[in-house]
């Protein structure tokens, strides 16, 4: 039953069909703990193989265009991940006893395991953000401890409260077709940022330490863009190949007139 629920949903996408056998193991995982059941039967079933394509890095100008179409509100939280190149759920938790202003430099805490401790590091500001965070706090609603706050309807409690963001991925898709551009999420925005970096000779452990990556490489997955040395090898390889092409030519050349 097992695996011919993952086949239909393998036919959705390669992508669909591994999120079920990596749900589903864990929760047969979790019964097997608790002795309610006595094996996982997605033992020995492989996840499918996927196409890796490289993700889409949108160029600065659209990012201004999208953070530019926002309201105020949304613009101050797209500017701090931009400028922060924080996850989503860092700037989320973020409060303003992570703020150090006189600094200039925020904490942002995130797990690097499911159900593992935060784990906090200090990410410098740029002037942009120091502004938007100074004016920010100027503004602030002080009974408040987080930077970005919303009212909500809670399920649970069944009436109105307010709390920090849990997800804002929604509103990105209505902002990029408002500004005319190609959609992009929030986590693009590390992408760029990074690539930015290092094509300004940034040393690929620095981006990591910001990024908060703790192998280096994945902090090699983020670095889309070819970079300076990639780009002077290739023209190494033009001016080289040309040359022997035209050393090769005049050669021939000469022995023909011979």
């Amino acid at each position: 039953m097992i695996q011919q629920f993952i086949l239909e949903r393998r036919g959705v996408s390669p992508y669909v069909g591994n999120m079920e056998v990596k749900c589903l193991r864990a929760t047969f995982n979790f019964a097997k703990k608790r002795k309610w059941v006595s094996s996982n039967p997605l033992d020995g079933i492989d996840m499918f193989p996927v196409e890796k394509r490289v993700r889409y890095v949108p160029p600065s100008e659209d990012i201004d265009k999208v953070i530019a179409a926002a309201d105020p509100d949304t613009q101050d939280y797209l500017w701090a991940l931009r400028e922060s190149m924080g996850r989503m759920s860092e700037i989320n938790r973020m409060t303003w006893e992570d703020v150090n202003l006189e600094d200039g430099y925020v904490i942002l805490y995130t797990r690097k395991k499911k159900g593992g401790n935060l784990t906090p590091r200090k990410v410098w500001m740029t002037d942009e953000l120091l502004e938007v965070l100074s004016r920010r706090y100027e503004e602030r609603d002080k009974s408040k401890p987080w930077v970005f706050w919303h009212t909500y309807w809670s399920s649970k409690t069944g009436k109105k409260e307010q709390g920090p963001y849990q997800n804002r991925r929604k509103f990105m898709r209505t902002l990029c077709r408002k500004a005319g551009v190609r959609y992009f999420r929030f986590h693009p925005l590390r992408h760029s940022g990074a690539s930015i970096m290092d094509n300004n000779n940034v040393p690929i452990g620095t981006i990591q330490r910001i990024l908060g990556h703790e192998n280096r490489t994945t902090t090699e997955v983020y670095l889309h863009s070819i970079g300076q040395a990639e780009r002077e090898a290739m023209s190494i390889y033009e001016r080289a190949r040309k040359k022997s092409h035209t050393e090769s030519h005049t050669e021939v050349t000469k022995g023909q007139v011979q």
